[in-house]
């Protein structure tokens, strides 16, 4: 079936934004990033707004040294066809969604594609690996450009998540007393709400072991870090209590664990049916967050992880 006899509702187009993308995903014909697929349609219907595939092809560079190797059809027209064709996949995994739905094809990268397309998005939803050029780099630079460069949130699918892991798990925020966590704070109450789940606000306490090796000099005992939680649980506590007014009825819970940041959060992860997190933090984590720790939690995390753009 050419593009142009498929119904409107389901062709793949390069056509400019002309309507509301809402819950975006990408696609690139692999296992993963059909999971990714099917959790954009439980997104879609969640939200009752409109789900968006898109398939990104890149463009060959054509040089040739002679006629004789010219190809018989222009490489780029070929790299369209086959981002055509892994698009026919989706639509037939979406066959019986009842929502308002769109397939596209767009030239291009990937991360370049989907930073582009999500300032129309609700939220962008990519599968932690794939196939080739396109998802298979997720965890390399479309990791790193894509959380930090949309303009929306983004949601990674991992590699060893079921559909319906943790679907009645709470929705968990990392927070770290900086801006940018609250934003990701309120936006993870708001994804509780849609979801009907409790929420659970966790700030990590690194360890005294992970200061010592900086300072040698400070001495840190059990007493002065059970006294440093009961002053962080406490500051959280004040954190929060401006989301409950606003989400009334939101089960809000609050959490100082101590221990290393990324082993915390990828433990969380695997009862939670979303973890949410920033794109910068405070400190350190400030510039590891689409470093270690998120790359971390991206890599090993046993759910869906929400990084939320500042």
């Amino acid at each position: 079936m050419s593009a142009q006899s498929r119904p409107s509702e389901t062709r793949p187009s390069e056509s400019g934004l002309s309507r509301e993308v809402g819950v975006l995903v990408g696609f690139d014909g692999s296992e993963l990033s059909a999971l990714a697929v099917r959790r954009g349609a439980v997104e879609a219907e969640r939200r009752h707004t409109a789900l968006t595939v898109v398939t990104a092809y890149a463009l060959p560079t054509m040089i040739y040294p002679n006629m004789a190797s010219l190809p018989s059809e222009p490489e780029d027209v070929t790299a369209k066809k086959e981002a055509e064709a892994t698009l026919a996949e989706a639509v037939e995994l979406l066959r019986d969604h009842p929502g308002e739905k769109s397939f596209r094809t767009a030239p291009g990268d990937a991360a370049g594609v989907l930073v582009t397309l999500s300032s129309e998005a609700e939220v962008v939803i990519v599968g932690a690996r794939g196939r080739g050029g396109f998802m298979g780099r997720v965890l390399g630079s479309v990791s790193t450009a894509l959380p930090a460069h949309a303009h929306c949130p983004t949601i990674v699918v991992p590699q060893h998540a079921a559909p319906d892991s943790a679907q009645n798990g709470p929705v968990v925020v990392a927070v770290d007393g900086s801006d940018t966590g609250r934003i990701a704070m309120f936006t993870a109450a708001a994804e509780a709400a849609v979801r009907e789940a409790p929420l659970e606000v966790v700030s990590v306490l690194p360890t005294g072991d992970e200061w010592l090796y900086w300072y040698p000099e400070l001495e840190l005992s059990s007493e002065v870090s059970g006294r440093r939680q009961k002053e962080l649980a406490a500051g959280l506590e004040r954190e929060v209590a401006e989301l409950r007014e606003q989400f009334p009825s939101l089960s809000v819970s609050t959490s100082v664990p101590i221990g290393d940041p990324t082993e915390t959060l990828i433990e969380t992860s695997a009862r939670a049916q979303l973890t949410v997190l920033g794109t910068r933090g405070r400190g350190r984590l400030k510039s590891a967050l689409l470093g270690s720790v998120s790359r971390g939690v991206l890599n090993r995390a046993a759910g869906p992880v929400m990084v939320v753009p500042s």
